[in-house]
């Protein structure tokens, strides 16, 4: 009987009962607090989770934040260890690769719904600006994607000859660029605007079409092509080489 009692715990209960919620009816209904708790207890197996919880989304203001917060942050926080630390970013990457292979293969320009849904699960929560391209072949299908440049984005960090290589590589007929901004606002700066202009031009010399730019940010995003600009673009490359 003490055996038993000492394998138990206070929140053991109420960890059992968010164990069953989310058997019965996945993740309907929890609290983000509740997810993160659920996360913390695969690699607790006797404390209550529920204060390491509520501290993490404290610290870190969103669900998303936390998933994004560094090994180091995320144990600087009370109750939080490196086996916690490992399942949480653990449960991100495994997001991530899932939906990336959903876009892999597909033609993302005529049907870019799994690609959004990558781009802002990947990239939009970032803390940091990030600069992905999404490498596609003759037939607009996804071939990879790839991080290319992290940190504050101006024209003079982001490099087409890096941006040019790595299309070559992937032998790649086609690209789309996405970026954050941390801020939330997508409204393009005018440095994104030049960077963009300046690939679309060393592209376009290699035969490699550029057909979308997007920033992403918390909520929403932002399309170049949408806009107009990469038609415009592609009207000043065709007057400027006439």
């Amino acid at each position: 009987m003490e055996t038993e009692k000492a394998s138990t715990h206070k929140g053991e209960g109420h960890r059992k009962r968010l164990r069953n919620r989310f058997l019965k009816s996945g993740l309907q209904g929890f609290h983000d607090y509740e997810v993160i708790e659920l996360l913390l207890s695969l690699n607790t197996p006797r404390k209550d989770c529920k204060q390491s919880a509520k501290l993490l989304l404290k610290q870190f203001k969103t669900f998303q934040g936390v998933l994004e917060a560094g090994h180091k942050s995320l144990c600087e926080i009370q109750g939080v260890g490196p086996a916690n630390s490992l399942g949480i970013r653990l449960i991100k990457e495994v997001s991530d690769r899932y939906l990336e292979v959903k876009i892999i293969s597909k033609d993302v320009v005529q049907n870019p719904k799994d690609l959004m849904e990558y781009l802002n699960h990947t990239i939009g929560h970032k803390t940091k600006e990030v600069f992905a391209g999404i490498f596609l072949d003759a037939k607009n299908r996804v071939l990879i994607s790839e991080i290319l440049f992290t940190g504050t984005l101006t024209t003079s960090s982001v490099y087409p000859r890096e941006v040019i290589i790595s299309a070559l590589q992937h032998n790649a007929a086609a690209v789309i660029f996405a970026h954050n901004h941390p801020s939330g606002d997508v409204e393009p700066s005018i440095s994104d605007i030049q960077i963009t202009k300046k690939l679309f031009f060393a592209l376009k010399y290699v035969g490699i079409i550029l057909h979308e730019h997007m920033i992403i940010g918390n909520e929403g995003f932002y399309s170049f092509a949408a806009q107009g600009l990469i038609t415009k673009f592609n009207k000043e490359f065709e007057e400027t080489n006439e």
